[in-house]
Parts: structure tokens; C-alpha cells; sequence
């Protein structure tokens, strides 16, 4: 049986880990890379265990891409046995060690994301990692996720944290402003929770031709995604009341700008 030396081991997670990096930096601005199936597109011979030590190796180091995959691949069990613990001190550590990151960076997007997870975590507490319930550090992480890093999923959780009472108090105003820029940007519940807020005059002006414009668009863009259904409930709401030259000015302007906002 050969035996190998630490030194070559070390060599092979090293040049593992550059091989990993390497490849899914060009994805990280699209969404974070599947680093166990990127992987799999070369011809070497790298165990899962080799690979995780890999990822680990790289995560010690502060890799940003090492940290997220660490924290999915814990927090979904997907070739490790799920942890809440682990996943919530990686996407912590990213978190906390690549806040000031440019926006406009290769990182920027799953920074952002971890920030999201943090979030989610404190709504709920970690208990095993000693970790209480704090819903206003949840609201901070989400906010500065939608402000500094513009993510449009932090964009429309802060625009629901506007329409409840207990989180920062009702506000459609304040709400229409922060789903708007996450409708911008093509963010199907963002779109239909506008679209409903303007449709109805709900706390805002209503606009009932913009508002269904944006609940058409919310219609398209969530097709075969778990939003669609409540989505395509709201939609079939508004068009139900509005008039004929409504619906048609509506379904206009989704057509003009459809290709803006990912419909």
C-alpha cells in the first residue's frame, strides 16, 4: 500500500482548492457556483473527502466561495450530514469578514446572500451554536444587504418588514419604494406585492393600470417557481376588477418592458 506524505497531501487540497476557485469565480456574479458540480467537469480523481478538506482548507483561509459552499452544503446535507450549526458559523463568517466588499465585486452576490442567511437564522435562533432569536439584528442584516449590496431578494424582504406593524412599523410609502427597486429587477414576489399595493391603493395612490402592469409581469416571471401560486392569485384578482381598457393598457406596457424587468 503507498503511503502518502503530509507535504503531498497538502499539495493536492492546495492545488484542489486553486482548481475550485479558479473555475467558479467566473459564476459568482450570476449566482453562487456549485463548486461539487463544477468540479466534476475535470478529469482528476479527488475523493469527496479530499474535496471537502479542500473546501475547508480554502475556508480557513477566508475564500468567500469556500464559506458559501460550506454553509449549503451544511445547511442542505448535501454530501455532509446537515448541521445548522456549521452552516450558520460559515455563512456567519462570511458575513462578518467580507461586509465592506464592493458591491460591484465577483463576491458581492453570495456576500450578500450570506447576509440573507444570517438573517434568516436570527429570526428563528440557532440553538446548538448558542445562538438566541434577534429579530432587529435580522432586520439590520437584511437592510444592509438591500442598501449597500442592492440584492433584490434583501430589497423585498425590507419592503415586507414596511407592511408589518411589529417589524419597522406599517409604511406602504416606504414599502412601494423598496419593492421597486427589487421589481426593477426582475423580483417576481417583489413585482406582485407592488403591483397589489398600487392596484388597490392599498396605504399609497393606487394606479390600477401600473399596479396590474407589475402583477402581469409578477404572472410571467414566477411561472414554475414556488410563488407562483399565490402570485397567480393575485393577478387573476386584479384582472377580475379591472376594465377592459385597463387590462389591455396593463398588458401593454408589461410588453414594452417586459425585457427591462425580466418579463
Amino acid at each position: 500500500m503507498q503511503i502518502f506524505s503530509a507535504n503531498l497531501i497538502g499539495l493536492v487540497r492546495a492545488t484542489s482548492v486553486a482548481l475550485i476557485l479558479s473555475t467558479c469565480s467566473a459564476f459568482a456574479q450570476e449566482e453562487p457556483a456549485d463548486i461539487l458540480s463544477v468540479f466534476g467537469q475535470f478529469d482528476t480523481d479527488v475523493s469527496n473527502e479530499n474535496l471537502l478538506a479542500a473546501l475547508e482548507d480554502a475556508a480557513e483561509a477566508g475564500q468567500p466561495i469556500a464559506l458559501w459552499r460550506l454553509g449549503v452544503m451544511y445547511e442542505n446535507g448535501e454530501g455532509v450530514a446537515a448541521d445548522r450549526s456549521k452552516a450558520f458559523q460559515y455563512f456567519s463568517q462570511l458575513a462578518d469578514g467580507h461586509a465592506n466588499t464592493p458591491p460591484k465585486s465577483l463576491e458581492a452576490d453570495i456576500v450578500a446572500q450570506s447576509f440573507l442567511k444570517v438573517g434568516e437564522y436570527y429570526r428563528e435562533g440557532v440553538p446548538d451554536a448558542g445562538v438566541p432569536e434577534n429579530d432587529d439584528l435580522s432586520r439590520k442584516l437584511w437592510l444592509h444587504a438591500a442598501s449597500y449590496f442592492g440584492d433584490p431578494e434583501a430589497q423585498f424582504k425590507v419592503g415586507q418588514l414596511y407592511l408589518d406593524e411589529n417589524e419597522f412599523g406599517y409604511s406602504p410609502l416606504q414599502s412601494a419604494r423598496w419593492l421597486a427597486l427589487a421589481s426593477r429587477k426582475g423580483h417576481a414576489a417583489a413585482q406582485a406585492t407592488l403591483g397589489n399595493l398600487m392596484f388597490n391603493g392599498d396605504g399609497i395612490p393606487a394606479d390600477p393600470v401600473e399596479g396590474l402592469m407589475w402583477l402581469t409581469l409578477a404572472d410571467r416571471n414566477a411561472h414554475g417557481t414556488e410563488d407562483e401560486p399565490w402570485i397567480t392569485e393575485l393577478f387573476d384578482r386584479a384582472v377580475s376588477i379591472a376594465s377592459q381598457d385597463q387590462r389591455e393598457q396593463a398588458i401593454a406596457a408589461a410588453d414594452t418592458l417586459g425585457s427591462r424587468f425580466g418579463g
